[in-house]
């Protein structure tokens, strides 16, 4: 159990961040090093507790980085701040280049000095690097390099470039970095553009749901709490440093039309679904093999994708009411 450290988040005023702050900041210091573009911790009180803080800023800004670092000296440090979302990627593919490559860069540089004593640094990929057809891909599947022109991509290189620059840091300078790629991650808190954030809230207020082509798209879905467990797992398991880790839960298995099929039927909602042609290049198949963490890290997803849905859906009715 991760207990009595300074534990730094960049980007932890966002959906897994403040999921990841609520969790270590009952035993742990914590500061959130966030723009705050995506904020979701302002749905809780964290920022109220004297052992959470927040120092704004962008991890462009490396001399303000630089400086945040240095002010906590932290133990542990998770590197969650991105760009993400299909729709934001899209519209903007050299911001989603610039934040992911030169920010990464820029949380690797000012941890350079700390390797002696950093236990640990958690740096978020993306189950995108596996390309659009993906079935219990494990972590030495090949990992996918699309088209250049398609700015759906841009996202995945920018992860797939951060994972190599910070096993690169491993390598040379024994930074304690291990690279977790999460699977299609929602729950309660959810900010942003993710199909089951849109189909929940859509639902509640029994709006029409808009799926994406036919709906045939296979996707693996992992509750928040999972995630969470697993980072926890890659906090304390010094077998975990310099390694490369799948977290995800297949047994949340689903097509995208029946998963709106589905959140309606459990927020017993009137909501009509429709198609709509897709206008984007799209991931057909994504499962992983979650072999490696369950052997090497203990990891194990408890819940059921019917038990997560319902508890988000609960969530978010709640928000919304």
């Amino acid at each position: 159990m991760t207990e009595n450290k300074k534990i730094f988040l960049t980007g932890g005023a966002g959906f897994i961040g403040t999921k990841l702050c609520s969790v270590l900041s009952e035993s742990n210091d914590v500061m959130i090093y966030d723009n705050l573009k995506r904020n979701s911790i302002q749905n809780t009180t964290l920022l109220e507790k004297p052992n959470v803080q927040l120092f704004e800023g962008d991890i462009l800004d490396s001399n303000r980085l630089e400086a945040a670092v240095r002010l906590f000296d932290p133990d542990i440090v998770v590197h969650l701040a991105a760009i993400a979302g299909i729709d934001t990627v899209i519209r903007s593919p050299v911001q989603t280049m610039t934040v992911n490559m030169i920010g990464t860069y820029n949380v690797l540089s000012a941890l350079k000095k700390y390797a002696a004593h950093l236990e640990r640094l958690i740096n978020l990929s993306t189950s995108e690097v596996f390309g659009s057809y993906a079935y219990k891909v494990e972590e030495e599947s090949t990992t996918n390099l699309q088209p250049v022109g398609e700015a759906r991509w841009t996202y995945a290189v920018s992860k797939l470039a951060g994972e190599h620059l910070a096993h690169s840091y491993y390598e040379e300078y024994r930074l304690p970095v291990v690279s977790v790629r999460p699977f299609n991650i929602y729950g309660p808190g959810q900010v942003g553009e993710g199909a089951i954030h849109q189909f929940v809230v859509r639902a509640i207020q029994n709006e029409e749901i808009c799926v994406h082509g036919e709906g045939d798209q296979i996707r693996s879905w992992c509750y928040i709490d999972d995630l969470v467990s697993g980072l926890l797992l890659c906090m304390e398991r010094k077998e975990a440093i310099g390694d490369f880790f799948n977290i995800g839960n297949p047994r949340g298995t689903i097509t995208v039309s029946m998963l709106a099929q589905l959140v309606r039927k459990i927020a017993n909602s009137s909501s009509v679904i429709r198609y709509v042609p897709k206008t984007y290049v799209d991931v057909e198949l994504r499962i992983p093999s979650i072999e490696k963490a369950r052997t090497k890290l203990g990891y194990q997803p408890v819940f059921d994708l019917p038990s997560g849905l319902k508890k988000t859906i609960e969530w978010y009715r709640e928000r919304l009411s």
